[in-house]
């Protein structure tokens, strides 16, 4: 038996049950991806302008100390970030900088966190369901081989055509399971990457802030220093 024969017989003998649930297996892992992300987003997700209120505040009275308890109050993502920046406003701006984009980097890190799955499964879920309905279609022709070379065909005609409908039936249930799997796996993709975008954006906020009073304060120390 050739190579070719041996597959064929393999997919006909398992049918394309098992990409359905596959395809079910698949859902269900990504409803607990989105899940676990909404509420992740949610607890990262602060009040940016109450935030950036008391934060100036505390920056305006020379409290250092007490806007970063401020910010450590806060778990939203704008707050780590700045955060990150004032624990090394001693040591200047550039090294404020610096720390913002390693706090950036490690925070887009953990908000990243399963979305390349439910970026694959919208991109691929078609593909398998596809691939069901490519099993469904060999099985429909290995009923019409069969009946092909039996004496009978005329008598088995009725029963024929069932087996065949119900192949071709089956095939297109999966190619409907893979596009229901994947149009709402490439919504939350989209949903939480968008969400992300505006919570990293929304840390420029205050990172700017910070930046602005450190500024501030260099230039204030350079004219005092400067004789008249």
């Amino acid at each position: 038996m050739s190579t070719v024969e041996t597959l064929k017989q393999l997919l006909v003998t398992t049918g394309a049950t098992w990409v359905l649930w596959l395809l079910f297996a698949l859902a269900a892992i990504a409803l607990c991806i989105v899940v676990e992300r909404w509420l992740f987003y949610r607890s990262r997700e602060g009040n940016l302008r109450g935030l950036a209120q008391a934060l100036e505040q505390r920056l305006d009275a020379g409290d250092r100390d007490g806007a970063l308890k401020e910010l450590g109050q806060s778990r939203a993502v704008a707050a780590a970030i700045a955060a990150a920046g004032l624990k090394l406003a001693d040591r200047g701006p550039q090294a404020v900088e610096r720390a913002v984009a390693s706090a950036v980097a490690y925070e887009r890190t953990l908000l990243e966190r399963w979305l390349i799955f439910l970026g694959t499964l919208g991109n691929n879920a078609p593909f398998v369901g596809l691939f069901g309905t490519v099993i469904g279609v060999i099985q429909a022709f290995e009923h019409l081989g069969e009946d092909a070379g039996d004496p009978s065909v005329h008598e088995a005609a009725h029963a024929t055509s069932q087996a065949v409908m119900s192949s071709i039936a089956e095939a297109l249930v999966t190619t409907a399971v893979g596009l229901l799997v994947a149009l709402p796996a490439v919504v939350a993709y989209n949903v939480f990457y968008r969400r992300m975008a505006s919570m990293l954006a929304s840390a420029e906020v205050l990172t700017n802030l910070v930046l602005a009073h450190l500024h501030g304060h260099k230039e204030s120390r350079n004219g005092r220093a400067d004789p008249e």
